[in-house]
């Protein structure tokens, strides 16, 4: 694990070495975004196939009804056959679950390394690099106590916290429309689930959290999280722009 890390700890450094004519001090912050956009694109096929699985998963709601219907009295039957009937149609329940998971290794290698204080036996050097006099490895806490919410550092974290307000936002009004469209799931006596309607007024809030992860990990780890998010948000946007419902917005990393 150490030697690994050494390697992407150097693969930062020298991304920032390459981004330093344009970006200056600011480099290594740019070289996370960079990477994160990287990996973004890496498990962009993924999405891609999680849009077309929900489109399939919407072509198959009539003839999951009809089996509610023939089912409703036998709740294991019923699983069964919407199993089977997934199975016969080649459409997975959890494709649009894959990007988030991929990423999570590259979420955790980042904030392993500007948590630790040596990579290699050798002084993290990745830990004095800052942006906007913010330290990568630092956390907000941090900021609040070198002058404040509104210090140079704070105002860093302020920049962070409204871009993600922005995004949430927009996930948040996308995700009620697509909720209000959607037909209730029932159980098989026909009746709403118990407690979904409870699980559909909270569901859409669910972006905000990406504000309290902000919060509480390194800076590096929140540039990758805001980053990712962001992108998340278009990206979803765009590959769910056809359909009526169904794609609720989710927090993404």
């Amino acid at each position: 694990m150490s030697t690994f890390m050494s390697a992407f700890a150097s693969l930062v450094g020298q991304l920032a070495d390459l981004l330093d004519p344009l970006f200056h001090g600011a480099a290594t912050a740019a070289a996370i975004v960079l990477f994160t956009a990287f990996v973004r694109l890496l498990v962009h096929p993924l999405s891609r196939a999680g849009a077309r699985g929900q489109r399939e998963r919407l072509r198959l709601q009539p003839r999951i009804a009809e089996l509610r219907t023939k089912h409703k009295k036998n709740p294991e039957a019923l699983q069964k056959a919407i199993l089977e009937l997934h199975r016969e149609e080649k459409v997975s329940p959890l494709s649009g679950c894959l990007p988030m998971l991929f990423q999570m290794p590259a979420f955790f290698l980042l904030y392993h390394l500007f948590s630790s204080g040596s990579i290699g036996g050798e002084p993290n050097a990745l830990l004095g690099h800052t942006l906007g006099g913010a330290p990568l490895g630092g956390r907000f806490a941090d900021a609040l106590g070198h002058g404040g919410l509104f210090g140079a550092q704070g105002l860093v974290y302020v920049a962070l916290f409204a871009l993600v307000a922005a995004v949430a936002t927009f996930n948040y009004r996308r995700a009620k429309r697509q909720t209000a469209a959607a037909p209730q799931p029932a159980a098989a006596d026909g009746q709403q689930v118990p407690g979904m309607a409870a699980v559909n007024r909270f569901m859409p809030l669910m972006s905000f959290m990406t504000l309290f992860s902000v919060a509480f990990v390194p800076l590096a780890a929140a540039l990758y999280i805001v980053t990712s998010t962001t992108w998340s948000a278009v990206e979803r946007a765009v590959l769910y722009r056809d359909m009526p419902y169904g794609a609720a917005a989710a927090p993404a990393i």
